[in-house]
């Protein structure tokens, strides 16, 4: 099991930076149990190990005028390896398109787009997102509003199925 092969305090560690990224060191340190030193040295190793990606801070889209999010579950006429990688590549350019995630079933892609009001999506929707080389169809639907909305993993999840595997 990938989460195994850290150790308790690894874990810990990750846990606490996933709930609050801005912590200092000496914050983290103390939470987890460890002194600050071997704390940073282990920080870093997840970092360089690729457990953390990266630190960014929450922003709110309303709070910014983005008032419109809208997920679109798209089909392609061809799925080759190479006409997916295409379509995940032009994803990567559409400013709009938060996310892009391929997906199993019906539709190959689920994109969460935000926008600052309906007219600036439909003509992302029209101009662009159904104008893609190989998209075969979209579906829409706008988010009327987000009941919940947490980054990451569950650790408590992954503690007990590591407890139970032990």
């Amino acid at each position: 099991m990938p989460g195994a092969k850290l150790d308790e305090i690894d874990r810990m560690i990750l846990a606490q930076l996933q709930a609050d990224g801005r912590m200092t060191n000496v914050e983290l340190a103390k939470r987890v149990g460890i002194s600050a030193p071997p704390c940073l040295r282990r920080v870093r190793t997840l970092e360089e190990q690729g457990f953390i990606r990266g630190y960014h801070a929450d922003v709110d889209p309303r709070e910014l005028g983005f008032e419109v999010q809208v997920f679109a579950m798209v089909g392609l006429v061809s799925q080759a390896e190479v006409d997916l990688s295409a379509f995940e590549d032009k994803c990567r350019t559409w400013p709009l398109v938060r996310e892009c995630h391929m997906l199993n079933g019906e539709v190959d892609f689920i994109l969460k787009c935000v926008a600052p009001d309906l007219r600036t999506f439909q003509t992302f929707l029209t101009e662009q997102l159904t104008a893609a080389p190989n998209v075969a169809s979209v579906k829409t639907s706008l988010v009327i509003r987000g009941a919940k909305d947490e980054p990451g993993v569950p650790f408590d999840v992954l503690e007990e199925r590591l407890a139970r595997d032990a």
